[in-house]
């Protein structure tokens, strides 16, 4: 994301951001709400439109493309779904299809968004809830499932579409401790095994130390500090990132 702006109305949201990461980066991003952490994830899914700036995913613009005279005009939605393509998002409240078991919940976007045959994304939907210890569950309706379930499923669902990224957007914040565990303790094996890069915006400050090979901390719609979690956690050096980081202390 480079000089990325975004405004709603007289509120500036996102403000000149700039943030690069490396592939297989963990990148957790952490802040005081209306900081501008959300709007960044929304801002990469296309779920929101940025004012100015410009959004590159693997050397591929997303707010823009290319005229043949090398000018920038406005993307395509051939062009958006290529480029968002390679990313996936879970969301904190699931989004599930309620009428659609876990198995077909996972099976859906394969089949009407990749175009993948129907047998094919059967065997990668188990093999993806077997992963996230779902094996059991397949046939059980959303309404049959535990928040910390539900949320499983959606990372299966977003997995199963073969992102490059992987956004994670205050996933645990609907769940209550003993499931927010077993959510986290998902994220952690699946960013073991696949080599994807994350972004996380979390409240959990212990995971985001665990987790994390970058921790950003927002303020007023851009980085304000950033480090190792060794760095932000026990080092930092900005006034306001110690004010946020000792009130999240307390509050606990």
């Amino acid at each position: 994301m480079r000089n990325v702006t975004k405004r709603y109305g007289n509120i500036t949201v996102l403000n000149d951001l700039n943030l690069a990461v490396k592939p297989a980066e963990k990148v957790a991003i952490i802040g005081p709400s209306g900081s501008g952490k959300s709007t960044l994830l929304r801002a990469l899914m296309t779920l929101e439109t940025i004012d100015e700036g410009e959004i590159i995913i693997e050397g591929d613009p997303l707010n823009y493309m290319l005229n043949k005279r090398g000018e920038r005009i406005a993307p395509s939605s051939a062009h958006v779904r290529k480029v968002r393509g390679k990313i996936g998002m879970v969301f904190q409240s699931f989004n599930l299809f309620p009428h659609m078991s876990a198995l077909q919940n996972v099976i859906e976007a394969q089949v009407q968004v990749l175009a993948i045959p129907a047998a094919e994304a059967r065997e990668r939907a188990a093999t993806l809830l077997e992963k996230v210890g779902l094996g059991n569950k397949m046939d059980n309706y959303p309404s049959q499932l535990s928040g910390g379930q539900q949320q499983r499923v959606a990372m299966a669902r977003a997995l199963a579409m073969r992102p490059k990224v992987m956004l994670f957007d205050e996933v645990t914040s609907a769940l209550d401790p003993e499931l927010c565990g077993e959510v986290l303790n998902v994220i952690r094996e699946l960013g073991e095994e696949h080599n994807l890069t994350m972004l996380m915006v979390t409240h959990q400050m212990g995971f985001a130390r665990e987790f994390a090979d970058r921790v950003c901390f927002f303020h007023q719609g851009r980085i304000h500090e950033q480090g190792t979690p060794d760095e932000l956690f026990n080092h930092p050096q900005q006034e306001r990132t110690r004010a946020f980081l000792s009130a999240v202390r307390e509050a606990n």
